[in-house]
This record gives structure tokens, sequence and C-alpha cells, in this order.
């Protein structure tokens, strides 16, 4: 049990107690979700790929982001479904399904928000600073976007076990992040880097809320804390939140 004025400490929430069988079913039905939805997607892009390549890429000449075409500003959402080449799309398909899964499993609804804010931001700064003679097209940039989500999303949402995720993946795909900078023939690295900062920003806007504390006076370093009506025999367990973590995932 807290005592009084206790924060919220990493993986839980104020004074939350152990993990209990709802929040492991929770996350586990939110992870099913998320593998279905990213098969979905996955499923639709390579089907439209199919239809773009028997009308000869009709599909990514018409509806590509083209700078400064006010007419193509509505393609900034049908782009990410768009490939140019085969090469392409296999190229992003195993990037999108991990990334955005991770990005994902903590909430189908919020992923949605994620996806479209990514989609815009990449698609804005391709359509202001690219060069306007070329049709940009691609997943790459909703990539970059869940990367970065993923990469930052537990600092803000202070959940212990996905920022440990953010790290790993930080440490495995920082490579990633040479094409998101100039330099690189034939990339969209405005794209990339569009899409990076729709994903930092997402990991802001879409981060958990938690209740401010209400009103009044707070128990400061010099005023001793009220005696607890009950007694507690139990000190704090300083793994607490790390055992929360793990339990949600199932390993305790």
């Amino acid at each position: 049990m807290s005592g009084p004025g206790r924060g919220r400490g990493w993986g839980g929430g104020a004074g939350s107690g152990p993990a209990g069988p709802a929040d492991a079913e929770q996350m586990i039905a939110e992870a099913r979700k998320a593998f279905f939805v990213m098969f979905g997607f996955l499923a639709v892009v390579w089907l439209v790929q199919l239809a773009n390549f028997a009308d000869h890429y009709a599909f990514s000449r018409e509806y590509g982001v083209v700078s400064g075409d006010i007419a193509t500003l509505p393609d900034i959402i049908s782009a990410p479904f768009l490939h140019w080449s085969w090469a392409h799309i296999e190229s992003n398909s195993g990037p999108l399904f991990v990334f955005g899964f991770l990005a994902a499993y903590r909430g189908v609804t919020r992923f949605l928000g994620l996806s479209l804010l990514v989609a815009v931001t990449s698609g804005l700064v391709v359509w202001f600073f690219e060069r306007g003679d070329v049709e940009t097209v691609g997943a790459s940039g909703l990539i970059f976007g869940y990367f970065g989500y993923v990469v930052v999303r537990g600092v803000f949402d202070r959940h212990l076990i996905d920022t440990l995720i953010g790290v790993v993946m930080a440490a495995s795909f920082a490579y990633m992040l040479t094409v998101a900078v100039p330099g690189t023939p034939g990339v969209s690295w405005l794209g990339h880097l569009g899409g990076l900062i729709g994903g930092l920003a997402g990991a802001w806007i879409f981060r958990d809320r938690h209740p401010r504390r209400p009103p009044g006076p707070h128990p400061t370093p010099d005023t001793p804390l009220p005696a607890p009506l009950t007694p507690n025999p139990t000190p704090p367990n300083p793994r607490a939140d790390l055992h929360k973590e793990l339990g949600d995932l199932g390993l305790l």
C-alpha cells in the first residue's frame, strides 16, 4: 500500500498494485488486434501493388505526392499504399510490419491516429521541400514514423518495458537514420525525415495522460506524513514496477 502523496512510478498507475490477470489479458488482446491490423494493412498494400503493376505503375504516377502541386495534396494519404517496384515493396514490408506491430500493441485506436499523423507530416515535408518533377510514393515514411514513436514512447508513457524496447530498437536500427539525411540517391530522405518527425511528435501527443494531483496542501520534506490508519507490515518493493511490466507480458 502506498503512502499519501506517492507519485506514479514507471509502468503503473498512481499507487498501483501488482498486475492482475485482467491487465495481462487486455495486453494480449491488444497485441492480437495489432497483429491482425498490420497483417490486413500489408495485404491491402500488396493487393494495390498487384493492380499497380498490372497497370504499369499508373497508380504511382497519378496518386503520388508532387511538390508544390495543390492537386496532389490529398494523395498524401494514398501515397503510403503505393510503390514503384517489387523490390521497393519487398524492402518496406518487413520493417513496416515489425515497427507497426510494436507501435500498435499498446492500443490500436491510438495507432490509427498515429498513422494518420505520420502520413500527413511525411507527405507535407515532401510536398513543401522535394523537387517538383517527381512523384513520391511508398510506406517508408510510415516506417520511420513508427520507428521514432517506438523509440521514445516508453519515456513519455513511463512504461519500463516500452523504454527497454525503444533502446533495443534504437541500437539495432540506428543505421536507418542514414537515409533520413541528404545524400542517398533515389531515396526520398525528406519523406523519411517527415515521418520520423511525425512519430516523435505522436509519442508526445498520444502519450498516456495521468491524473493530476488534487488541489490542496501536499506533504513536503519538512511536513511529517500522518500515521497510516492501518498497519502496513509489507515494505514497498523497489522492483514492483518492473514486476508489474513483466507480469503484463505474462513473464511472471
